[in-house]
Protein backbone atom coordinates (compact mmCIF):
# COMPACT_ATOMS: atom_id res chain seq x y z
CA UNK A 1 0.00 0.00 0.00
CA UNK A 2 2.57 2.32 1.13
CA UNK A 3 4.87 1.62 -2.09
CA UNK A 4 1.45 2.22 -4.31
CA UNK A 5 1.43 5.70 -2.68
CA UNK A 6 4.84 6.18 -3.41
CA UNK A 7 4.49 4.89 -7.43
CA UNK A 8 1.25 6.97 -7.97
CA UNK A 9 3.08 10.64 -6.42
CA UNK A 10 5.99 9.39 -8.67
CA UNK A 11 3.16 9.30 -11.59
CA UNK A 12 1.47 12.56 -10.65
CA UNK A 13 4.84 14.87 -10.79
CA UNK A 14 5.84 13.22 -13.69
CA UNK A 15 2.90 13.70 -16.08
CA UNK A 16 2.79 17.05 -14.35
CA UNK A 17 6.52 18.02 -15.64
CA UNK A 18 5.65 16.01 -18.77
CA UNK A 19 2.75 18.61 -19.55
CA UNK A 20 4.69 21.77 -18.93
CA UNK A 21 7.81 20.43 -21.22
CA UNK A 22 6.27 19.21 -24.13
CA UNK A 23 5.09 21.63 -26.03
CA UNK A 24 8.20 23.67 -25.96
CA UNK A 25 10.01 20.36 -27.14
CA UNK A 26 7.50 19.27 -29.53
CA UNK A 27 7.30 22.71 -31.54
CA UNK A 28 10.96 23.14 -31.40
CA UNK A 29 14.21 21.18 -32.28
CA UNK A 30 17.67 21.13 -33.33
CA UNK A 31 19.67 24.66 -32.41
CA UNK A 32 16.53 26.59 -31.35
CA UNK A 33 15.66 25.09 -28.26
CA UNK A 34 18.89 26.63 -26.93
CA UNK A 35 17.45 29.82 -27.08
CA UNK A 36 13.90 28.59 -25.04
CA UNK A 37 14.98 29.74 -21.39
CA UNK A 38 14.08 31.51 -18.06
CA UNK A 39 10.42 31.21 -16.76
CA UNK A 40 7.60 29.19 -17.85
CA UNK A 41 6.03 32.43 -19.18
CA UNK A 42 9.03 33.50 -20.54
CA UNK A 43 9.96 30.29 -22.60
CA UNK A 44 6.14 30.96 -24.35
CA UNK A 45 7.13 33.95 -25.46
CA UNK A 46 10.09 33.05 -27.00
CA UNK A 47 8.40 29.87 -28.88
CA UNK A 48 5.90 32.32 -29.70
CA UNK A 49 8.79 34.51 -31.33
CA UNK A 50 10.93 31.61 -33.00
CA UNK A 51 8.24 30.04 -34.48
CA UNK A 52 7.38 33.52 -35.93
CA UNK A 53 10.73 34.10 -37.22
CA UNK A 54 10.02 31.18 -39.58
CA UNK A 55 7.15 32.96 -41.39
CA UNK A 56 9.01 35.98 -42.09
CA UNK A 57 10.44 37.13 -45.17
CA UNK A 58 14.61 36.95 -44.56
CA UNK A 59 15.52 40.62 -44.56
CA UNK A 60 11.86 41.88 -44.05
CA UNK A 61 11.13 44.71 -41.72
CA UNK A 62 8.62 41.79 -40.17
CA UNK A 63 12.16 39.77 -39.67
CA UNK A 64 14.13 42.42 -38.20
CA UNK A 65 11.25 43.62 -35.99
CA UNK A 66 11.30 40.14 -34.33
CA UNK A 67 14.74 39.43 -33.78
CA UNK A 68 14.94 42.27 -31.84
CA UNK A 69 11.87 41.37 -29.76
CA UNK A 70 13.79 38.03 -29.43
CA UNK A 71 17.24 40.17 -28.81
CA UNK A 72 15.45 42.27 -25.94
CA UNK A 73 14.19 39.06 -24.02
CA UNK A 74 17.60 38.22 -23.45
CA UNK A 75 18.68 41.59 -23.06
CA UNK A 76 15.80 41.88 -20.30
CA UNK A 77 17.24 38.31 -19.03
CA UNK A 78 20.90 39.51 -19.03
CA UNK A 79 21.36 36.39 -21.09
CA UNK A 80 24.29 38.03 -23.22
CA UNK A 81 25.94 34.90 -24.10
CA UNK A 82 22.85 33.95 -25.53
CA UNK A 83 22.36 37.24 -27.74
CA UNK A 84 25.46 36.90 -29.10
CA UNK A 85 25.39 33.21 -30.12
CA UNK A 86 22.00 34.20 -31.66
CA UNK A 87 22.65 37.18 -33.60
CA UNK A 88 26.00 36.02 -34.49
CA UNK A 89 23.98 33.01 -36.26
CA UNK A 90 21.95 35.32 -37.73
CA UNK A 91 24.99 37.62 -39.71
CA UNK A 92 27.21 34.41 -40.45
CA UNK A 93 24.29 32.56 -42.30
CA UNK A 94 22.30 35.64 -43.38
CA UNK A 95 25.48 38.31 -45.11
CA UNK A 96 22.98 39.88 -46.98
CA UNK A 97 20.52 41.20 -44.82
CA UNK A 98 20.41 44.68 -44.64
CA UNK A 99 20.29 44.79 -40.59
CA UNK A 100 23.27 43.14 -39.96
CA UNK A 101 24.82 46.51 -39.30
CA UNK A 102 22.30 46.35 -36.27
CA UNK A 103 22.83 42.84 -34.92
CA UNK A 104 26.33 43.31 -34.67
CA UNK A 105 26.12 46.66 -32.95
CA UNK A 106 23.87 44.40 -30.51
CA UNK A 107 26.31 41.64 -30.29
CA UNK A 108 28.94 44.83 -29.57
CA UNK A 109 26.83 46.03 -26.64
CA UNK A 110 26.50 42.78 -25.36
CA UNK A 111 30.19 42.42 -24.70
CA UNK A 112 30.25 45.67 -23.15
CA UNK A 113 27.80 44.40 -20.53
CA UNK A 114 30.29 40.73 -20.36
CA UNK A 115 33.05 44.21 -19.71
CA UNK A 116 34.99 42.78 -23.02
CA UNK A 117 35.63 45.70 -24.35
CA UNK A 118 38.47 45.36 -26.94
CA UNK A 119 36.18 42.88 -28.47
CA UNK A 120 33.26 45.16 -28.36
CA UNK A 121 35.35 47.89 -30.22
CA UNK A 122 36.55 45.11 -32.53
CA UNK A 123 32.68 45.01 -33.79
CA UNK A 124 31.80 48.86 -33.73
CA UNK A 125 35.20 49.59 -35.70
CA UNK A 126 33.59 46.55 -38.13
CA UNK A 127 29.95 48.34 -38.80
CA UNK A 128 31.74 51.92 -39.22
CA UNK A 129 34.53 50.11 -42.08
CA UNK A 130 32.55 47.22 -43.30
CA UNK A 131 28.79 47.73 -43.23
CA UNK A 132 26.72 50.55 -44.61
CA UNK A 133 25.11 52.66 -42.30
CA UNK A 134 21.48 52.31 -40.96
CA UNK A 135 18.86 54.79 -39.19
CA UNK A 136 17.05 52.76 -36.77
CA UNK A 137 14.70 55.91 -34.64
CA UNK A 138 16.59 58.31 -36.72
CA UNK A 139 19.62 57.66 -35.32
CA UNK A 140 23.00 56.76 -37.57
CA UNK A 141 24.18 53.26 -36.56
CA UNK A 142 27.81 54.53 -37.71
CA UNK A 143 26.95 57.57 -35.75
CA UNK A 144 26.76 55.72 -32.32
CA UNK A 145 29.54 53.47 -33.51
CA UNK A 146 31.85 56.36 -33.65
CA UNK A 147 30.71 57.68 -30.34
CA UNK A 148 31.38 54.50 -28.74
CA UNK A 149 34.92 53.68 -30.56
CA UNK A 150 36.33 57.39 -29.22
CA UNK A 151 34.97 55.52 -25.77
CA UNK A 152 36.83 52.91 -25.87
CA UNK A 153 39.75 53.09 -28.08
CA UNK A 154 42.39 55.05 -26.76
CA UNK A 155 44.97 54.47 -29.75
CA UNK A 156 45.69 57.89 -30.55
CA UNK A 157 46.08 57.63 -34.49
CA UNK A 158 42.82 55.84 -34.57
CA UNK A 159 41.31 58.78 -32.34
CA UNK A 160 41.94 61.33 -35.01
CA UNK A 161 40.33 59.01 -37.48
CA UNK A 162 37.47 58.84 -35.60
CA UNK A 163 37.08 62.33 -35.15
CA UNK A 164 37.84 63.27 -38.36
CA UNK A 165 35.14 60.72 -39.45
CA UNK A 166 32.87 61.76 -37.28
CA UNK A 167 33.33 65.59 -38.42
CA UNK A 168 33.27 65.62 -42.04
CA UNK A 169 29.99 62.75 -41.73
CA UNK A 170 27.91 64.12 -38.95
CA UNK A 171 28.63 67.96 -38.56
CA UNK A 172 25.33 69.01 -37.29
CA UNK A 173 24.92 65.99 -34.53
CA UNK A 174 27.86 66.21 -32.87
CA UNK A 175 29.49 68.64 -30.18
CA UNK A 176 31.67 70.96 -32.42
CA UNK A 177 33.70 72.17 -29.29
CA UNK A 178 34.73 69.29 -27.64
CA UNK A 179 35.49 67.77 -30.90
CA UNK A 180 37.43 69.94 -32.61
CA UNK A 181 39.57 70.05 -29.03
CA UNK A 182 40.17 66.18 -28.65
CA UNK A 183 40.98 66.34 -32.00
CA UNK A 184 43.63 68.49 -31.77
CA UNK A 185 44.93 66.53 -28.28
CA UNK A 186 44.51 63.81 -30.53
CA UNK A 187 46.97 64.69 -33.11
CA UNK A 188 49.60 66.31 -30.82
CA UNK A 189 49.94 63.01 -29.33
CA UNK A 190 50.88 61.37 -32.39
CA UNK A 191 53.15 64.44 -33.43
CA UNK A 192 50.69 66.00 -36.66
CA UNK A 193 50.90 69.57 -35.01
CA UNK A 194 49.80 71.03 -38.46
CA UNK A 195 46.72 68.99 -37.76
CA UNK A 196 46.52 69.66 -34.10
CA UNK A 197 46.98 73.49 -35.03
CA UNK A 198 43.93 73.45 -37.59
CA UNK A 199 41.86 71.53 -34.79
CA UNK A 200 42.56 74.22 -31.70
CA UNK A 201 41.57 77.18 -34.73
CA UNK A 202 38.16 75.29 -35.59
CA UNK A 203 38.10 75.31 -31.81
CA UNK A 204 38.25 78.33 -31.02
CA UNK A 205 34.91 79.73 -32.18
CA UNK A 206 32.80 77.37 -29.80
CA UNK A 207 35.21 78.65 -26.60
CA UNK A 208 33.79 78.04 -23.69
CA UNK A 209 32.41 74.49 -24.80
CA UNK A 210 32.91 72.82 -20.97
CA UNK A 211 35.24 69.63 -21.80
CA UNK A 212 35.86 66.89 -19.29
CA UNK A 213 39.21 67.21 -17.24
CA UNK A 214 40.22 70.00 -19.42
CA UNK A 215 39.39 72.82 -17.62
CA UNK A 216 42.18 75.25 -19.44
CA UNK A 217 41.19 74.59 -22.93
CA UNK A 218 39.94 77.59 -24.04
CA UNK A 219 43.18 79.10 -22.51
CA UNK A 220 46.05 76.53 -24.19
CA UNK A 221 44.04 76.54 -27.25
CA UNK A 222 44.36 79.92 -28.01
CA UNK A 223 48.08 80.14 -27.07
CA UNK A 224 48.59 77.51 -29.32
CA UNK A 225 46.83 78.91 -32.43
CA UNK A 226 48.45 82.60 -31.91
CA UNK A 227 51.84 81.00 -30.94
CA UNK A 228 51.98 79.15 -33.62
CA UNK A 229 51.39 82.14 -36.19
CA UNK A 230 53.80 84.24 -34.22
CA UNK A 231 57.46 85.32 -34.87
CA UNK A 232 58.75 84.27 -31.34
CA UNK A 233 61.48 86.61 -31.50
CA UNK A 234 61.25 86.86 -27.86
CA UNK A 235 62.20 83.60 -27.25
CA UNK A 236 66.03 82.32 -25.48
CA UNK A 237 67.81 79.72 -26.03
CA UNK A 238 68.12 78.43 -22.04
CA UNK A 239 67.06 80.35 -18.94
CA UNK A 240 70.46 81.84 -18.11
CA UNK A 241 70.39 83.41 -21.45
CA UNK A 242 66.67 85.02 -20.10
CA UNK A 243 67.53 85.75 -17.07
CA UNK A 244 70.62 87.46 -17.96
CA UNK A 245 68.85 89.45 -20.48
CA UNK A 246 66.07 90.44 -18.14
CA UNK A 247 68.57 91.69 -15.06
CA UNK A 248 71.02 93.92 -17.58
CA UNK A 249 67.90 95.33 -18.78
CA UNK A 250 66.81 96.09 -14.91
CA UNK A 251 70.36 97.28 -14.10
CA UNK A 252 70.40 99.17 -16.79
CA UNK A 253 66.77 100.86 -16.63
CA UNK A 254 66.50 99.94 -20.15
CA UNK A 255 62.65 99.76 -20.54
CA UNK A 256 63.16 99.07 -24.24
CA UNK A 257 65.29 96.32 -23.86
CA UNK A 258 62.81 94.69 -21.47
CA UNK A 259 59.61 94.83 -23.38
CA UNK A 260 61.53 92.64 -25.81
CA UNK A 261 61.73 90.05 -24.02
CA UNK A 262 58.63 90.14 -23.12
CA UNK A 263 56.45 87.00 -24.35
CA UNK A 264 54.02 88.67 -27.39
CA UNK A 265 51.21 86.09 -27.30
CA UNK A 266 49.53 85.64 -24.39
CA UNK A 267 51.67 87.38 -21.81
CA UNK A 268 50.09 87.88 -18.11
CA UNK A 269 49.26 89.67 -15.07
CA UNK A 270 47.63 88.22 -12.30
CA UNK A 271 48.04 87.92 -8.52
CA UNK A 272 48.78 84.66 -7.01
CA UNK A 273 45.22 83.76 -5.78
CA UNK A 274 43.50 84.81 -9.48
CA UNK A 275 42.89 81.46 -11.38
CA UNK A 276 45.24 80.62 -14.75
CA UNK A 277 41.52 80.55 -16.64
CA UNK A 278 41.07 84.24 -15.98
CA UNK A 279 41.52 86.01 -19.69
CA UNK A 280 40.89 88.96 -17.43
CA UNK A 281 45.03 88.35 -16.26
CA UNK A 282 45.93 88.70 -20.09
CA UNK A 283 48.05 91.70 -20.73
CA UNK A 284 48.57 91.62 -24.43
CA UNK A 285 49.45 95.47 -24.73
CA UNK A 286 51.37 95.60 -21.29
CA UNK A 287 53.97 98.81 -20.98
CA UNK A 288 56.49 97.45 -18.53
CA UNK A 289 58.15 101.35 -19.13
CA UNK A 290 55.59 103.08 -17.06
CA UNK A 291 56.43 101.41 -14.22
CA UNK A 292 60.48 101.74 -14.43
CA UNK A 293 59.92 105.22 -15.04
CA UNK A 294 61.68 107.46 -12.27
CA UNK A 295 62.13 103.48 -10.01
CA UNK A 296 64.97 101.87 -9.33
CA UNK A 297 64.10 98.20 -9.64
CA UNK A 298 66.06 95.33 -7.81
CA UNK A 299 65.96 91.63 -8.35
CA UNK A 300 66.45 89.08 -5.77
CA UNK A 301 70.13 87.49 -6.52
CA UNK A 302 68.79 83.50 -7.28
CA UNK A 303 65.87 82.46 -8.45
CA UNK A 304 62.68 81.50 -6.20
CA UNK A 305 62.75 78.18 -4.72
CA UNK A 306 59.86 76.73 -6.33
CA UNK A 307 61.57 77.22 -9.88
CA UNK A 308 62.03 73.75 -11.47
CA UNK A 309 62.93 72.49 -15.07
CA UNK A 310 60.40 73.65 -16.87
CA UNK A 311 58.69 76.95 -14.73
CA UNK A 312 60.86 79.52 -13.02
CA UNK A 313 60.00 83.00 -10.91
CA UNK A 314 62.35 85.82 -10.08
CA UNK A 315 61.05 88.49 -7.43
CA UNK A 316 61.59 91.67 -7.60
CA UNK A 317 61.01 95.37 -5.65
CA UNK A 318 60.38 98.53 -6.68
CA UNK A 319 57.87 99.01 -9.18
CA UNK A 320 55.47 100.63 -7.62
CA UNK A 321 53.99 102.09 -4.38
CA UNK A 322 50.69 99.88 -4.83
CA UNK A 323 52.35 96.79 -5.82
CA UNK A 324 55.97 96.92 -5.08
CA UNK A 325 57.06 93.04 -5.62
CA UNK A 326 56.31 91.38 -8.52
CA UNK A 327 57.15 87.87 -9.59
CA UNK A 328 58.69 87.57 -12.91
CA UNK A 329 57.24 84.20 -14.27
CA UNK A 330 59.70 82.30 -17.04
CA UNK A 331 58.33 79.32 -18.69
CA UNK A 332 60.26 76.33 -20.99
CA UNK A 333 58.60 76.54 -24.45
CA UNK A 334 56.24 73.46 -24.96
CA UNK A 335 55.72 73.96 -29.22
CA UNK A 336 57.33 70.40 -30.35
CA UNK A 337 55.86 72.06 -33.71
CA UNK A 338 59.09 73.73 -34.80
CA UNK A 339 61.69 71.91 -33.25
CA UNK A 340 63.98 75.18 -33.23
CA UNK A 341 61.60 76.94 -31.36
CA UNK A 342 60.61 74.00 -28.71
CA UNK A 343 62.69 74.14 -25.51
CA UNK A 344 63.40 77.31 -25.70
CA UNK A 345 62.34 80.03 -23.11
CA UNK A 346 60.04 83.06 -22.64
CA UNK A 347 59.01 85.63 -20.20
CA UNK A 348 55.56 84.74 -19.82
CA UNK A 349 54.01 86.69 -16.94
CA UNK A 350 53.64 88.75 -13.96
CA UNK A 351 52.42 87.72 -10.55
CA UNK A 352 52.27 90.71 -8.20
CA UNK A 353 52.35 90.61 -4.47
CA UNK A 354 54.08 88.39 -1.99
CA UNK A 355 53.75 84.70 -2.33
CA UNK A 356 51.22 83.15 -0.11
Amino acid sequence: MKNMKIYMIFMFFFLFFSCSILPFKSEVSGIDSYYITGTRENKGHMLELINLLKLEEPGSEGEFAVIREIAAGFVRQKDYNRLIHFLTSRTINNPADPYNAYYLMMIAYAYIQLDSFPIAAMYFDLIVKNYPDLLINNESIHLICLRQLIQLNNNPERQVWYYNEIISRFPDQIDPGTTYFMLGQACEYIGDWNGAIKAYTNYLPYTGTLIHGYPNADQYAKHQVDFSKSQKDWTFESLPALRNAIETALDTGNAWALKRCQAKVNFFGRSWGQSDTDDEGRMADFNVAEFMYNNRIRYAPTLDASSNATEAYLRTTGWSRYMETWYLYFRKINFPQDPEIHGRWEWAGIYYGEKF
